[in-house]
């Protein structure tokens, strides 16, 4: 598993790209670990354990550098452009896309706060396929979602609701799926209890980057300036 606190600290200072990115008005709209790289290939060896019966001893890689750059502009969108109605990655696309009600930076920060979450836990935060799965878990994992976004769904998807509430678990597609819901736990504790002192904070940072509201969402320069990195420099 990671380091969780190097993970997040790295990820935001060696490459501030949500604020950079967002101050030229860019929105990247497909932001996901396969999207960040590594500057240099280079790595140490360190061994973790040996085997006592075969005498072997196996290693990890750890990069020299922790230097980070993103990849893959194709999707990236000017605030003032015509928007697609899909954009991201399954996994981390924002409630507000799935919703169809438009999207804007905030998307980008949904995004980070999902590669985070699985940065410290080693797992996808929401590993599904299929629109109304995808926003039982993230009830699951965050609560209700907002009266007000549910009212302002369109044709398209309204089909998810009954009586303004989800349509879960009466519209799941199999067991299978109620199941992988079921499974998941709320934010506070998918979140290691190895990171000690700073968990709070991050929990909180967590919260702020994955709030279903939109215009609730911390934007990239306030997840810069919030306590965690503040604390943990």
């Amino acid at each position: 598993m990671y380091n969780c606190e190097l993970s997040c600290l790295t990820f935001f200072y060696d490459l501030s790209f949500p604020t950079d990115m967002h101050d030229l008005r860019l929105i990247h709209t497909d932001l996901k670990p396969e999207n960040i790289l590594l500057v240099s290939s280079e790595f140490v060896k360190l061994p973790v354990c040996k085997r006592i019966a075969s005498d072997e001893t196996h290693f990890r890689c750890l990069p020299k550098s922790s230097a980070i750059k993103l990849i893959d502009f194709g999707s990236t969108a000017y605030d003032n452009q015509n928007h697609s109605s899909i954009v991201s990655t399954r996994h981390y696309r924002a409630p507000e896309v799935i919703l169809g009600l438009g999207w804007s930076f905030p998307c980008d920060l949904w995004s980070v706060g999902c590669i985070l979450v699985e940065l410290c836990s080693g797992d996808m935060l929401f590993q599904t396929h299929e629109n109304l799965e995808h926003l039982a878990m993230m009830e699951r994992v965050l609560g209700p979602l907002p009266e007000h976004m549910i009212r302002s769904t369109n044709q398209g998807t309204e089909k998810y609701f009954r009586q303004s509430r989800l349509n879960w678990p009466e519209g799941a597609v199999s067991r299978e799926s109620i199941r992988a819901v079921k499974k998941l736990d709320p934010l506070k504790i998918l979140i290691p209890q190895q990171v000690e002192s700073s968990r709070s904070s991050l929990i909180d940072l967590l919260y702020g980057l994955l709030k279903f509201d939109p215009s609730e969402r911390l934007t990239a320069r306030q997840a810069l300036d919030h306590p965690f990195f503040k604390n943990s420099t």
